[in-house]
C-alpha cells in the first residue's frame, strides 16, 4: 500500500447482501469475518484482486465505499502476508448508513473493474 491514506476503504459485497445490509441496517459478515473478529476490506487499489481471489464466480458483485474519516477509529491496516500488502480490517459492526455508495463490479474475462464509469 502507499503512504497515502485512503479517502474510502471497500467492503465486496453480493447484491443479496447489501440488500439485507439496507434492509436491516448492517452489513452482514462473512464466516471468515466471526473467525477473524473483524469485517475484511480493501483500499480501491486493492479491491479488484481481492474480487478475482475471492468471488471469482460471482456476477453481482458491488464495492461498498465507505469514507475513511467515518470509520478510522475501528480500522486497523494489517498485513496480508499471502499478498504482501497491508489491508483495512473494521473491528466493529459496519452499518449500512456508513456506506457512501454501492459500485457494481463488472465481470471482464477472468478479473473484475469498477462499472458505472468508475
Amino acid at each position: 500500500m502507499s503512504d497515502q491514506t485512503p479517502e474510502f476503504i471497500y467492503r465486496l459485497a453480493s447484491a443479496a447482501e447489501w440488500r439485507q445490509a439496507c434492509e436491516n441496517g448492517a452489513v452482514p459478515k462473512r464466516e471468515i469475518d466471526v473467525k477473524d473478529g473483524y469485517f475484511h476490506l480493501s483500499t480501491r487499489d486493492q479491491a479488484l484482486e481481492t474480487a478475482r481471489l475471492h468471488f471469482a464466480g460471482a456476477d453481482d458483485l458491488v464495492a461498498l465505499e465507505i469514507p475513511l474519516a467515518l470509520v478510522a477509529d475501528k480500522v486497523k491496516f494489517e498485513l496480508a502476508p499471502k499478498r504482501g500488502d497491508a489491508f483495512p480490517h473494521y473491528y466493529g459492526d459496519l452499518q449500512a448508513a456508513q456506506v457512501a455508495r454501492a459500485i457494481p463490479l463488472r465481470r471482464d474475462g477472468d478479473a473484475f473493474a469498477f462499472g458505472d464509469g468508475e
